[in-house]
């Protein structure tokens, strides 16, 4: 991946988005809810944008992450389930940082800055006939749990996920260049589309896949894919209930134009991890995130980006491969029909 190195780019220690030093993640899950929240967060403000390629998506304060406005950095992001009273969990991550003292300082006032964005799980399974939303408590809970280790598969945001055939999930994966920097993505899957070929063996991002992160089973040696489109989701749930959201990270500096620059090229490992992705149904969003710790050279945007694409294609099919059955699921896991 340039600079002349013959090096390969290799996962970092935990192999999660957390490798990129600086940041924490925090899952609140509810299994009688059915559903949670993920939270993306570091100790000090960072740079931010926004790249959405889905015709349904769902989110808050994402408009001031455009290179031309004002606000250059933020102190969390969210992934939510819950559809739009998922983004209550935005205000709740905004209790725990303004109780802190942090956000964005107008004279004596705070005020956090907390972008989010969630996923359609009302229709997954679990008790949705809630008297008050309970997404803000889950979003201050998975706030305050913020840590670098955390679980994959069936919790947080991707707690009540599902893919076109299997369950979906929450993913994570990670790349250190041999420039140094880490690049590392964060997925809630919840696609109108597969993570998997035909016959739910093999994932679309196999080509990509590291020291067999999702079971090592290679690519379908089929030719010809794609041309037929099943969903067992579509017969349980209705068109709308989907979406990919994502988050991608670097220590580089960045600048909040190639912060979106990066998110944009991210969206290639949705594309290369799912089939179809980016469709009217779905809410397909990534959000790119820079410490700035690192400096960086002319071509290391680009290849950041392709790193950010390449995480999340893994990350992605490590969100399905994770899974794990719960009572009244609507669909099945990979890990069951692949024991």
């Amino acid at each position: 991946m340039g600079h002349g190195q013959t090096a390969l780019p290799r996962p970092g220690p935990r192999n999660l988005i957390t490798d990129v030093a600086g940041f924490r993640v925090g899952n609140a899950t509810d299994p009688a809810l059915g559903s949670g929240v993920t939270v993306f967060c570091a100790d000090a403000p960072f740079t931010a944008s926004v790249a959405v390629m889905g015709g349904a998506p769902g989110t808050r304060e994402t408009d001031l992450l455009q290179p031309d406005k004002s606000v250059a950095q933020v102190d969390a992001l969210v992934l939510s389930g819950g559809s739009a009273y998922g983004l209550d969990a935005c205000s709740g991550v905004s209790d725990a940082l303004r109780a802190a003292g942090r956000g964005y300082r107008v004279g004596p006032a705070v005020v956090p800055i907390v972008p989010g964005a969630i996923l359609f799980d009302l229709l997954s399974g679990g008790n949705k006939d809630w008297a008050e939303n309970p997404y803000r408590a889950l979003g201050r809970q998975a706030f305050e749990t913020a840590t670098p280790e955390f679980d994959l598969g069936s919790t947080g945001a991707g707690t009540g996920a599902m893919t076109a055939m299997l369950k979906g999930g929450l993913g994570s994966a990670s790349l250190v260049l041999p420039s140094g920097h880490t690049v590392g993505a964060l997925v809630a899957a919840n696609p109108v589309g597969c993570a998997t070929t035909p016959g739910e063996r093999h994932f679309w991002a196999a080509p990509f896949e590291i020291e067999g992160e999702f079971g090592g089973l290679g690519p379908d040696p089929r030719a010809g894919l794609g041309r037929t489109l099943e969903s067992r989701k579509a017969t349980v749930v209705r068109e709308y209930a989907n979406t990919t959201i994502a988050v991608v990270a670097t220590d580089a500096a960045l600048t909040k134009a190639e912060c979106q620059r990066v998110a944009w090229a991210a969206h290639d490992g949705i594309a290369r991890a799912v089939v179809p992705a980016h469709s009217p149904a779905d809410g397909d969003l990534v959000f790119a995130a820079a410490t700035g710790a690192r400096p960086r050279g002319d071509s290391d945007v680009a290849l950041i980006g392709h790193a950010a694409a390449l995480c999340l294609s893994r990350a992605i099919a490590r969100a399905v491969y994770h899974a794990r059955p719960t009572p009244g699921d609507p669909l099945p896991c990979w890990c069951e029909t692949n024991h």
